[in-house]
């Protein structure tokens, strides 16, 4: 396992880039501690696959350097980090069979029978193919393969790291909940340095102990899915996180208060006169019904999801979503809402703003 670095790091497909427009990945510096499970998140296109393959060396960064345990790796050849990747869509040995595949990182390092037969058989049962283990790989389903290719991954203990580029996409839905529950078992039981790559926020925050938030090329947040949730450090991760994401809404601050359209919304703390493209941001969880609250509002919608309910306003033609526990009533004349004063963020240029005299990234 290895702890890794990633110092000043940024990528461009252009063989000249002139611009920061011309970077596939802007300047990126990050540490994933030895033994993390990690995950790279954020929709199509944002960098995750691009960030992967200068981890894994399959391309080397245009600026930067890219560290194993401080050894530089950057120009190393993906063979000299010992690493093991996972790939979208399934890579195996139609002419061998199930054992013969996992067991092939194995023999092609020279490993002892006895041990390559023990791994084979533990890593076997943990993916749900013990009992198919001499059987070819030719016409198993594609779920089947994907799961070879995942034991196939996993079955060096000696590895830096498992790189994941999003593993579960061709898996059937009934399937990913069992798999996903596996790795984080792998995990716990061998330690691996773990990074996971998919655009499903689900998938994201079930397996990582830390989620690194992309958009556009750049890392805009990395915590913990609950600093993620509670505390999103710009626009896009209030919006991608979550169902519905975070509501966002125009206003102008002044102090410890907010005006929105006119109607003035107490803050928790003093954010002083924020210049530039102000928003304020609330989760739905923290929005509810009042007849004496903030904002003037009407209910387009109810829908009910299981264990709660999405109630759907208006407001002035934005929409604002809020969440009602299962089984309670939307309130009757429900005309206004409130929102809950701890739990607003403030946002300058999409950014989140901190109050006067906190210390930079603190939360108010």
């Amino acid at each position: 396992m290895a702890r890794i670095t990633l110092e000043n790091v940024a990528h461009s497909y252009l063989s000249h880039p002139r611009s920061e427009a011309d970077y596939a990945l802007k300047t990126i510096n990050l540490n994933w501690d030895d033994g993390g499970a990690y995950a790279l998140l954020g929709a199509s296109g944002c960098g995750k696959t691009t960030l992967l393959n200068l981890i894994s060396g399959l391309r080397q960064p245009s600026q930067g350097r890219i560290l194993f345990d401080s050894v530089d790796v950057t120009e190393a050849p993906t063979t000299a980090r010992n690493i093991a990747q996972v790939f979208q869509f399934p890579v195996v040995y139609d002419t061998m069979t199930v054992r013969q595949n996992l067991a092939f990182p194995l023999r092609n390092r020279g490993m002892d029978g006895a041990y390559i037969k023990r791994r084979v058989e533990a890593i076997a049962k943990m993916i749900g193919m013990a009992g198919v283990l001499d059987r070819r790989a030719r016409g198993l389903t594609a779920d089947a393969k994907q799961k070879i290719s995942l034991g196939r991954g996993m079955v060096r203990e000696d590895v830096n790291a498992i790189l994941f580029d999003e593993p579960l996409t061709v898996i059937d839905p009934h399937m990913k909940w069992e798999l996903r529950t596996q790795l984080k078992s792998l995990h716990r039981e061998f330690g691996h340095t773990m990074v996971y790559v998919t655009h499903d926020q689900t998938e994201a925050l079930t397996f990582a102990d830390k989620v690194v938030v992309m958009h556009d090329g750049r890392v805009v947040q990395t915590g913990t899915p609950q600093e993620l949730f509670e505390a999103p450090e710009h626009t896009f991760v209030g919006y991608f996180i979550g169902s519905p994401g975070m509501n966002l809404l125009p206003a102008e601050v002044r102090g410890k208060t907010a005006t929105v359209a006119g109607h003035a919304i107490a803050l928790a703390a003093d954010y002083g006169n924020p210049q530039g493209r102000v928003q304020l941001g609330i989760r739905p969880d923290f929005v509810s019904f009042d007849a004496a609250g903030d904002l003037p509002v009407t209910v387009t919608r109810v829908e009910d999801i299981g264990r709660r309910r999405i109630v759907r306003a208006d407001f002035r033609g934005t929409e604002i979503n809020a969440h009602l526990p299962e089984g309670e009533p939307v309130p009757s004349g429900a005309t206004r809402i409130s929102f809950g004063t701890a739990q607003i963020g403030i946002y300058v240029d999409d950014w989140r703003a901190s109050p006067n005299g906190a210390a930079p990234g603190e939360i108010a």
